[in-house]
C-alpha cells in the first residue's frame, strides 16, 4: 500500500475528480519551487475515486480559477501540522485573466493592457461568460 505522510505547513487541494488533478497541477504549481506532491484514482466515499494535491509552505491559491476547473474541490489550509481552514470553490461569477475571449477580434488579443474580464451568464451544464470588452459569449472548457 502506498504511504504518503501529511504535510506541516501548506495546502491540500482535496476532492478533485479523478483525471483532473494533472491538469490543475500544470495551470497552478508548474513554476513552484516547493515540494508537491499528486495523488491520482485514490478511493473516495463522496466521488467514487479522486485526486488530490499537497503543496509544501504555500497558502495562496486562485480559488476562482480551481471552482471553474471543479466544483466539488476543497482546499485544506494546514499550520503546524493541523487543519487551519477549509475553503470550498463554487463556480465564480465574475473572471479577471485566467481565460481567452472566443472572439479573435476582440481587444484583449491585441492589447496587452486589456486583461479580459467575463461575466458568468449561465451555469446550467456549460459555463458560459459574457467578455465585459465586446460582449462575446465564451464557454469555459477544461
Amino acid at each position: 500500500m502506498l504511504e504518503v505522510k501529511g504535510i506541516d505547513n501548506g495546502i491540500v487541494i482535496d476532492h478533485i475528480h479523478a483525471g483532473n488533478g494533472l491538469k490543475i497541477f500544470n495551470l497552478l504549481f508548474t513554476d513552484t519551487q516547493q515540494p508537491v506532491v499528486l495523488l491520482m484514482n485514490v478511493k473516495s466515499e463522496l466521488l467514487g475515486r479522486k485526486d488530490i494535491i499537497k503543496v509544501e509552505n504555500v497558502f495562496d491559491v486562485n480559488l476562482d480559477l480551481l471552482g471553474l476547473l471543479d466544483q466539488k474541490i476543497t482546499v485544506n489550509v494546514i499550520r503546524d501540522g493541523k487543519l487551519a481552514e477549509k475553503m470550498k470553490t463554487s463556480v465564480p461569477k465574475t473572471i479577471k485573466g485566467g481565460m481567452k475571449c472566443h472572439n479573435p477580434r476582440c481587444i484583449t488579443h491585441s492589447d496587452d493592457y486589456a486583461i479580459p474580464e467575463f461575466i458568468l451568464v449561465k451555469a446550467n451544464g456549460k459555463l458560459e461568460y459574457e467578455c465585459s470588452y465586446c460582449e462575446e459569449i465564451t464557454v469555459y472548457k477544461l
